[in-house]
C-alpha cells in the first residue's frame, strides 16, 4: 500500500472535522424539534426538507463553480457558513427564541456550506494524490466519514438528551471551524489559469451532459437517486417512530443511528480487501441488495419492537454504502477529464443529497396520510427498486475498472 502524501493526510483531517460536525448537526436538529419544540412526523419531514434542498437547488452551480475557481478556498468558505449558522441556532436556543421555522432555516443555510464542501472536495483529492492512489485515498475519505457518522449521531443524542440545543450546535461550530483551519496550505486545485472561461450556463450542462450521456455514470446516478430517495424516507420517519413506537430515550435513537457509522468503519476498514476480492460489479450490487435486507429489519420492528433490529437496519445500510462510494468515486475519477470532476462530482451531489429532500417530503407526505406504518412500507418498496436498476444496469456486469 503506497504512503499517501501530508497534503492528503490535512484533507483527510479537515474531512473528519467537517462529517462529524455534519452528523451532529443532521441528527441534533430532529431531536430538538421532537424533544424541545414537540415536532411529529410532518414537521421533522419539513425540517429535513430544509437540510437536504440546497444539496438540490445549488449543487449543479456550485459544481460548476468548484471547476472555475480554488476547489480549496471554496471549501474553507462552506465551512466557515455552516459554522456561523450552527451559532445563530446556539444563542436562539439560549435566549429562547428558537423555534421550527427558525431552526429550518439556519439548517438550510448551514447546508449550503455543506454543499460546497462535499462538491469541491472529489474534485481536490486528485490534486494532492497520485492517479495510482486513488481508491486508497478514496477509501481513506471513507474511513474517516464512517468515524464521523459512528460518533456524530451518539454525541449528538447525548448532548440534545443532557443539556439540550446549545451545547451540541456550539460542538459542532467548532469543529466546522477546525475543518476550515486544516485545509491551510493544501493545493488550490483550481483549473490551469491559461483554461478559457466559457458562459456559465454552457458548461453547466456541459458537465450535466457528460453524466448523463457516459452509460457508467448514467446507471449510478440514477441508483443513487432512488437510493437516498428510499433511505430518507426511513430517516425521516425513524427519529418519531422510535420515540413512540421502540420507545427510546434522544441518546437512545442517537445510539441506533450511530450503528450506520458502525457499519460504514467497519467496511471502510475492510476496504482493501474488499477491493482485491470483488470485482467492481459485484462492490456495486452489495449496497443495493444490502439495502433491501436492512428496510425489511426495520419493517420487522412493527411486529417485534427492537431496538437491535433497528440498529442492525442501520449498520448494514452504512456498511454497504462504503463499498458502493469507494468504488463509484473511484469510477467517476477514472472516467472523467479532470477540467470537468467538479461539475461531474456536482451532478452526483445532485443525484446523492438532491434526492433526499424528495424523500422527506415523501416521508412527510406517506406520514400524514397513512403514519408511520406506511412511511416505512414506502421506504422497503424504493430499496426494492434501486436494487431491481441496479441488477439491470452496466454497472453489475462490470469486471474491471476503467483506465
Amino acid at each position: 500500500m503506497t504512503p499517501l502524501p501530508h497534503a492528503f493526510r490535512r484533507l483527510a483531517g479537515s474531512n473528519l472535522a467537517s462529517q462529524s460536525a455534519q452528523q451532529i448537526g443532521l441528527a441534533a436538529a430532529p431531536l430538538v424539534a421532537v424533544l424541545a419544540l414537540g415536532s411529529d412526523v410532518t414537521g421533522t419531514g419539513l425540517l429535513q426538507v430544509a437540510q437536504t434542498l440546497p444539496f438540490l437547488l445549488l449543487a449543479v452551480p456550485l459544481g460548476v463553480v468548484a471547476d472555475r475557481t480554488s476547489r480549496r478556498g471554496m471549501m474553507a468558505l462552506g465551512e466557515l457558513t455552516r459554522a456561523s449558522s450552527f451559532v445563530a441556532i446556539v444563542l436562539l436556543a439560549w435566549f429562547g427564541g428558537l423555534n421550527l421555522w427558525l431552526l429550518a432555516l439556519l439548517s438550510f443555510i448551514a447546508t449550503v456550506g455543506a454543499v460546497a464542501y462535499s462538491v469541491a472536495t472529489p474534485a481536490l483529492i486528485p490534486a494532492v494524490v497520485p492517479r495510482g492512489a486513488l481508491a486508497q485515498a478514496n477509501g481513506r475519505i471513507e474511513l474517516v466519514r464512517s468515524l464521523a457518522l459512528t460518533a456524530g449521531p451518539a454525541l449528538g443524542g447525548v448532548l440534545v438528551g443532557w443539556t439540550g440545543a446549545s451545547p451540541a450546535f456550539a460542538m459542532a461550530a467548532a469543529l466546522s471551524l477546525c475543518a476550515a483551519g486544516a485545509l491551510s496550505g493544501l493545493p488550490d486545485g483550481a483549473p490551469p489559469s491559461d483554461q478559457p472561461r466559457r458562459n456559465f450556463s454552457h458548461e453547466l450542462r456541459e458537465g450535466a451532459g457528460f453524466a448523463l450521456r457516459q452509460p457508467l455514470l448514467r446507471a449510478m446516478l440514477l441508483t443513487a437517486s432512488i437510493f437516498n430517495i428510499a433511505y430518507f424516507v426511513l430517516q425521516t420517519v425513524y427519529v418519531p417512530y422510535a420515540v413512540r413506537h421502540l420507545g427510546l430515550s434522544g441518546t437512545g435513537v442517537g445510539v441506533t443511528l450511530a450503528a450506520y457509522g458502525g457499519g460504514m468503519v467497519l467496511s471502510a476498514l475492510l476496504v482493501s480487501h474488499t477491493s482485491r476480492s470483488l470485482s467492481p460489479g459485484a462492490q456495486m450490487r452489495v449496497a443495493p441488495l444490502g439495502a433491501v435486507a436492512a428496510a425489511l429489519a426495520m419493517l420487522a420492528t412493527l411486529w417485534w419492537p427492537s431496538p437491535w433490529l433497528a440498529g442492525a437496519c442501520f449498520f448494514l445500510i452504512g456498511a454497504g454504502s462504503v463499498i458502493w462510494t469507494v468504488a463509484t468515486t473511484t469510477l467517476r475519477q477514472a472516467v472523467t477529464p479532470h477540467a470537468m470532476l467538479g461539475r461531474v462530482s456536482s451532478i452526483n451531489t445532485l443525484a446523492t443529497y438532491g434526492a433526499r429532500p424528495l424523500g422527506a417530503a415523501l416521508a412527510a407526505g406517506v406520514g400524514f396520510l397513512g403514519g408511520e406504518k406506511a412511511c416505512l412500507g414506502a421506504a422497503v418498496a424504493c430499496f426494492m427498486l434501486q436494487a431491481s436498476l441496479v441488477l439491470a444496469s452496466p454497472l453489475s456486469r462490470l469486471r474491471t475498472m476503467p483506465g
